[in-house]
């Protein structure tokens, strides 16, 4: 396993790491996050993410419990806030009051002192950047996070947010969490250019496309899968994407390593990115993903890998 710099600052990241979204404190019960947990950092994963809106606390609460006799310096953990958590008008968005309140609960939830990454989960066109930049610096001044970082904004909103922090002497972004895979590669354009101008790391999920990458759905769509359950995958289950797939499956099986895996290690091949952010429901899962880390993706192979999805 390979440690990263998380963009200019000192903080090192593994390669993979392992997230909890659609898994941890959902489909995943505690004694399988338990398991799960364990096989990724004994596989060198030291990077767990999380979101406080991930099985509405459920998934921090699960974790916080699979992690309580490991040594806390050996792990990297993040949470997440903006999305609501409850019908209260001021239990959302990137507030002061929301954030310092949803801290509170992260850390209660994890059973940990501080975070070592808490992301802002999306931008908040409501309340002002100034407001937000500053609850962020406070956090991280009071010790409860030691980093900060967004998730899914513009290029735009990175380069204000520095802005920010250099005008008011605060504490700046170091990473941002976007949606990254051979079928969404949007943030080549302008994201993945900014952060490296900022100093930012990136950390990337849904490295698989919600499976996709990995070929099971090259001759249809299992039943009870997460193709079949859940709407959001649709968008991508379209006749284009499977044939590219397809020839996909077919060069990895030439590369002789499996299809999950060369699509994780391409994505941790690119320039700029700190970490791929696994999912995974199953032991099995993890130790496929951990595969990624022995494929050598070499300059022909990642023009034989692009050359299918341009």
């Amino acid at each position: 396993m390979e440690y990263r710099r998380v963009g200019e600052s000192g903080l090192r990241v593994s390669q993979l790491s392992i997230g909890g979204w659609l898994t941890f404190g959902g489909d995943v019960d505690e004694k399988a996050t338990g398991d799960i947990l364990r096989c990724a950092l004994d596989g060198g994963m030291n990077f767990i993410d999380l979101a406080d809106a991930y099985a509405r606390g459920g998934a921090e609460i699960a974790t916080g419990k699979a992690i309580a006799d490991i040594p806390r310096h050996q792990l990297v953990i993040s949470s997440k806030l903006f999305w609501p958590m409850s019908d209260d008008p001021n239990d959302r968005g990137l507030s002061r009051k929301h954030i310092m309140e949803s801290v509170e609960r992260s850390l209660r939830n994890l059973g940990t002192d501080y975070l070592d990454i808490y992301f802002c989960h999306r931008e908040d066109p409501e309340t002002p950047l100034d407001e937000t930049v500053r609850a962020m610096d406070d956090l991280v001044r009071q010790g409860k996070i030691l980093y900060w970082g967004t998730s899914v904004w513009e290029a735009r909103s990175l380069r204000k947010a520095h802005a920010v922090a250099r005008r008011t002497n605060a504490v700046p972004p170091i990473v941002e969490q976007p949606q990254y895979n051979l079928l969404e590669r949007s943030i080549e354009r302008r994201v993945l250019p900014a952060a490296r101008r900022l100093g930012m790391g990136v950390v990337v999920w849904s490295p698989l496309a919600g499976g996709l990458l990995t070929g099971k759905y090259n001759d249809g769509v299992p039943s009870g899968s997460r193709g079949d359950t859940t709407r959001w995958l649709e968008k991508n289950l379209t006749e284009e994407n499977l044939q590219r797939v397809r020839a996909f499956t077919a060069l990895a099986q030439e590369t002789g390593c499996e299809p999950a895996a060369l699509a994780l290690a391409w994505l941790a091949a690119q320039p700029g990115i700190s970490s791929v952010i696994t999912g995974a429901t199953s032991v099995k899962q993890v130790e496929s993903n951990l595969r990624a880390c022995d494929v050598n993706v070499t300059p022909e192979l990642d023009r034989a890998v692009s050359q299918i999805f341009s």
